[in-house]
């Protein structure tokens, strides 16, 4: 569902004579299955947020090659928009003074979803994400988790074959992470919907993935099943403890 191969993607920053050029991702290459549920880690400026926006379109790779469901995100980013589901846990995607039930409508003539559908397909996300009593309230008036779990929905209504998620639980109180986190479980398992999950919240990995792909300095570091991170450190070590240290090796290196 998701291929990534050999992929690059450098920037030039600074001006006049102090121009240098940063790798944000050097050679990275991996893929992800149809209905697989993966984690990918790393610490802040790794490469996360530039791996997203090269698997969604917004930015062209320097070199390699990209696809997602078949498509070149860059050359074909209208057609993969219909096939995929971003969410952005700092960001909403949701009009700021207009009822939850106006963005979504919204949201349905952009993507152009048939009207029996959307019904059937919104009532389902606003059932199992506790929206229903919330559908009439501005979106500036609902709470982080409120705002989260539409945001969720919204990425949904269209049927994507596959979910991209940046740091959705980000600020959630406990109860509402449960929350969120169960609705993902059971969208993998019951609709086989392929989710590639970004965070810095171990404990979503731990619940929701059993792959995870740890990225730094732009180039994977580690591949595999949680089982397998754990076993890199020893028995009484933490997964907590296991990711610290391979962020601080990371860290370390040139």
């Amino acid at each position: 569902m998701i291929e990534v191969d050999r992929v690059c993607r450098s920037f030039t920053v600074g001006r006049r004579r102090a121009r240098r050029t940063v790798h944000a991702v050097r050679d990275l290459s991996f893929t992800v299955e149809a209905g697989e549920f993966v984690g990918y880690l790393g610490p802040n400026g790794a490469g996360k947020s530039t791996t997203i926006k090269m698997l969604t379109g917004i930015l062209a790779p320097t070199s390699g090659r990209i696809r997602v469901a078949g498509l070149d995100p860059t050359r074909r980013r209208t057609a993969l928009a219909h096939r995929i589901g971003v969410v952005f846990g700092q960001r909403t995607t949701l009009w700021w003074d207009l009822p939850l039930r106006d963005s979504f409508e919204l949201i349905r003539h952009l993507y152009k979803v048939d009207q029996k559908v959307f019904r059937r397909r919104l009532d389902e996300l606003t059932g199992l994400l506790g929206l229903a009593e919330f559908t009439d309230t501005p979106v500036r008036q609902l709470s982080l988790g409120q705002r989260m779990r539409g945001d969720i929905a919204a990425a949904l209504l269209h049927s994507p074959a596959v979910l991209v998620l940046d740091e959705p639980t980000i600020g959630l109180d406990v109860v509402s992470k449960a929350a969120m986190r169960e609705f993902l479980r059971r969208l993998n398992a019951d609709h086989g919907t392929t989710v590639l999950l970004t965070t810095h919240d171990l404990g979503d990995m731990e619940k929701l993935c059993r792959r995870v792909m740890l990225i730094d300095h732009g180039s994977l570091a580690f591949d595999g099943t949680l089982d397998a991170l754990r076993a890199t450190v020893p028995d009484e070590a933490s997964i907590e403890d296991v990711v610290a240290r391979l962020y601080t090796e990371g860290a370390a290196r040139p």
